[in-house]
């Protein structure tokens, strides 16, 4: 906010809130006219309010807004403070953890909430055909571009965030867990990388037919599922 004129963020990811998003724009006085010496003031407003409405949305969703609401007032709580601090943790945790099995880390760990691995360089396999296995698996990542990536569909990295599963009370060594799953999958989409065709409807063909492939993914889904079972779910009765 210091630096910026324009701050953009969604509301539904670390903030824990409804599916929205908010825009930020600086106000006040920008500079002093040199001829009237009268303030010239940002004009940010009301260009983004009419950018807004009418030009880009219709009816608004209160029910959203006031659910935003909530979300930000939570923010507020002692709670949600350590719930970040547990958030900043895990992924150090995580990013740790996945330096020690060989994984090479864009800017060589983290400071927030989010890890990007780069596979291409460290493992022989690309976000895409990882991100295919996981889903498998019941493992949600996102295949993410790499610095010197020449494709965004098919790209070097993984994407990896810990706010979800912090909300379900993991901690660091739940983490370590997570990785170890993972590593699997990664296994997986390696060995059957090296049996398949160069395009990625070919690994996908692969996966689907071959028998041994589906028997690991099966193994690991039902093993990722027995763990993250253990943890509570926000919205159920147990949380």
């Amino acid at each position: 906010f210091e630096y910026a004129d324009v701050v953009t963020t969604t509301t539904h990811k670390t903030l824990r809130g409804a599916r929205s998003g908010m825009i930020f724009f600086r106000k006040g006085v920008k500079s002093i006219d040199k001829k009237t010496g009268q303030p010239i003031k940002y004009d940010f407003e009301d260009r983004i309010n009419n950018a807004i409405f009418p030009a880009l949305q219709g009816g608004p969703h209160n029910h959203a807004i006031g659910a935003v609401a909530v979300a930000l007032k939570q923010a507020k709580t002692d709670e949600y403070r350590v719930y970040q601090t547990q958030v900043l943790l895990n992924s150090k945790a995580m990013a740790n953890a996945l330096i020690e099995k060989g994984y090479k880390l864009v800017s060589g760990g983290t400071d927030n909430h989010l890890v990007l691995v780069n596979l291409a360089s460290s493992k022989n396999v690309d976000g895409a055909r990882t991100e295919h296995i996981c889903n498998n698996v019941h493992i949600t990542v996102n295949k993410n571009a790499c610095p010197g990536d020449k494709s965004a569909m098919i790209p070097s990295g993984l994407r990896l965030g810990t706010a979800a599963l912090t909300s379900r009370q993991f901690k660091e060594v739940d983490f370590t867990r997570v990785v170890e799953f993972l590593d699997l999958a990664v296994h997986i989409a390696q060995d059957a990388k090296n049996k398949s065709g160069t395009k990625l409807k070919d690994f996908k063909d692969f996966v689907k037919g071959d028998d041994s492939v589906q028997q690991r993914m099966c193994d690991l889904k039902k093993t990722v599922e027995e763990f993250a079972s253990q943890f509570p779910m926000p919205g159920f009765d147990d949380h």
